[in-house]
């Protein structure tokens, strides 16, 4: 048994310290957002959330960079089915366009909001109409 219980031990040990990474605090933006897209590429989300996370905290003034962290970690928890945290989170990204500069936004998170939002509401209806049958 100890056989057995020691390597799985080792292994859950491991795999817990794998989803959290060290950034260092030099990586610039375009790095942040490639080792995000990454991690994603590989469905490591918790790595990827925490990549956008820092792209978010460490640029607080540029609201180019704030609105791709944020519709990104929204797009994660869409892929993780959270739908009710990624359509609050969506619909925050899309307030970010009723700003008079809004045309000076990156408009494809608008859109791409749009669609992922539109894309929820249809899996829902689609879950509902199963459910009632």
């Amino acid at each position: 048994m100890k056989r057995i219980l020691f390597p799985l031990t080792i292994a859950l040990l491991f795999s817990a310290c794998a989803s959290t990474v060290k950034i260092s605090e030099d990586q610039s933006p375009a790095e942040l957002i490639q080792r995000a897209n990454e991690a994603m590429d590989r469905n490591r989300y918790k790595i990827a959330l925490q990549y956008y996370e820092a792209l978010r905290e460490r640029n607080q003034s540029n609201i180019d960079l704030i609105i791709t962290a944020e519709y990104h970690i929204a797009f994660i928890h869409y892929k993780q089915n959270k739908f009710g945290q990624a359509r609050d989170e969506l619909n925050a990204v899309l307030e970010y366009y009723n700003d008079p500069n809004h045309e000076l936004y990156p408009q494809h998170f608008k859109r791409l909001s749009e669609i992922v939002l539109k894309t929820m509401d249809e899996k829902e209806k689609r879950k509902f109409q199963i459910l009632r049958k």
